[in-house]
């Protein structure tokens, strides 16, 4: 039935999304995150109560969402079906994504830079007061395909093996990260489990995701299968997170384009290892491209996925 409730889950955040009006149960994990934050963060011993916090956020999480789902199949079969599925839905991101992205490719499309700046600005931290157009495309284009695995193909992994479970625990680890996994000095000692987790949690979600997106999306370059792959491993290192890198360097290699380089952020420049080969500059069709990478991948991810369990399930049944 799990399996059932992740195709439904699925469907209805691609075409319907997030219901505009209803509080979406990250904004109540990020207020709990808050309140143990000020509570903890303070102090000796601050890993030890990262830690605790870390441990505390996902558990209550996990917990409250079996309830629910318990319940709910108790009540009938359907019943679980439909209310698992719901929260399998409003986990994932592939809508509200698309519309972030498209909301900038339009802006350009219209030729208002200032419009395109404004709403990159609204989904990515670096500084885009100055972005020219090609800068602009690679901000969208770096945060469609890393979230394509943080906000739809990870949280699906997890629904698959766990249920809706499985799926908000993983909310849960991702955002304790975006809020506490800094290395600061507010947040360096504090932070340092969840930040940890999140790695360990991302892992294999996003290299299978890099890989579907390698064998499976359109390749617009030159280069052999075997040769992306060996390119996509080696750029993929180069990024400063253990897990992003997989699926920047997968864009960059099938859409031959070059991901990476200068941001500014709060008027600090810093740099990031570029990924991928520029066989062709940056155009604000590639903003097109990466969202439809997304559903192409989260398609197939559950896909996989979902036989891979029902295979292993019918074999130890």
């Amino acid at each position: 039935m799990t399996i059932v409730a992740v195709i439904v889950g699925q469907l209805l955040d691609a075409f319907i999304g997030d219901p505009p009006k209803f509080p979406h149960p990250v904004r109540w994990i990020g207020s709990f995150i808050r309140f143990l934050t000020y509570r903890f963060n303070k102090g000796s011993y601050r890993f030890l109560k990262g830690m605790i916090t870390g441990i505390l956020v996902v558990s209550v999480v996990a917990i409250t969402t079996f309830l629910i789902v318990y319940l709910a199949y108790k009540i009938h079969v359907i019943v679980g079906i439909l209310i698992e599925g719901v929260l399998i839905g409003i986990g994932l991101a592939q809508k509200s994504l698309k519309e972030a992205a498209m909301e900038v490719y339009n802006a350009l499309i219209a030729g208002d830079l200032n419009e395109a700046r404004k709403k990159l600005s609204w989904i990515v931290g670096r500084d885009t007061e100055h972005l020219e157009e090609s800068e602009i495309v690679r901000g969208v284009v770096e945060t469609v395909s890393e979230n394509t695995s943080d906000g739809v193909t990870a949280p699906l992994f997890y629904a698959c093996l766990f249920g809706a479970t499985g799926l908000w625990a993983y909310k849960a680890i991702n955002t304790l990260d975006s809020m506490i996994g800094y290395k600061n000095e507010k947040y360096i000692e504090f932070g340092k489990f969840s930040a940890k987790l999140d790695d360990v949690a991302n892992f294999i979600p996003s290299r299978l995701t890099g890989l579907i997106m390698l064998l499976f999306t359109k390749n617009k370059t030159h280069r052999s299968l075997a040769e992306r792959i060996r390119l996509w491993r080696i750029d993929a290192k180069k990024h400063p997170s253990p897990n992003s890198g997989y699926l920047e360097a997968a864009t960059s290699y099938q859409l031959g384009i070059r991901l990476g380089g200068y941001n500014s952020y709060q008027g600090v420049q810093s740099f990031r290892a570029y990924m991928g080969k520029a066989d062709v500059p940056l155009e604000v069709n590639h903003i097109k491209e990466a969202i439809r990478h997304m559903f192409i991948v989260s398609a197939l991810f559950t896909m996989i996925m979902g036989g891979g369990v029902v295979a292993i399930t019918a074999a130890w049944g």
